[in-house]
């Protein structure tokens, strides 16, 4: 059964980074993409990038604009979103979701969800 457990999130100020972590199991295939994606209150869910375990190629949205890391540790079945000077409208839950291939849609399985709350 394949589960994705988020960590991190919380309340920082603006211009402040966090990072999220998406610890993967149950995969019987080596070769799976993770998707991060985060939904607003009152907005719908948008994606914020992808990537891909294998060859850790990462893909994003053009409104990251290099404020927002994607990476991957193998070893540990993780992948990690880092948030770097966040805005207040960076407000939102955050989700981490499993798919074949980045640029494939097709989301199955997804994380709890972590709350990141930017506020002074």
């Amino acid at each position: 059964q394949v589960q994705l457990v988020q960590s991190g999130g919380g309340l920082v100020q603006p211009g402040g980074s966090l990072k999220l972590s998406c610890v993967v199991s149950g995969f019987t295939s080596a070769n799976y993409a993770i998707g991060w994606f985060r939904q607003a209150p009152g907005m719908e869910r948008e994606g914020i990038g992808c990537i891909q375990t294998t060859d850790g190629k990462a893909y994003y949205e053009n409104f990251v604009r290099g404020r927002f890391t994607v990476s991957r540790d193998n070893a540990k079945n993780t992948v990690y979103l880092q948030l770097n000077n966040l805005k207040p409208e960076d407000t939102a839950v955050y989700y981490c979701a499993s798919t074949r291939l980045c640029g494939g849609g097709g989301y199955v399985h997804w994380g709890q969800g972590t709350q990141v709350t930017v506020s002074s």
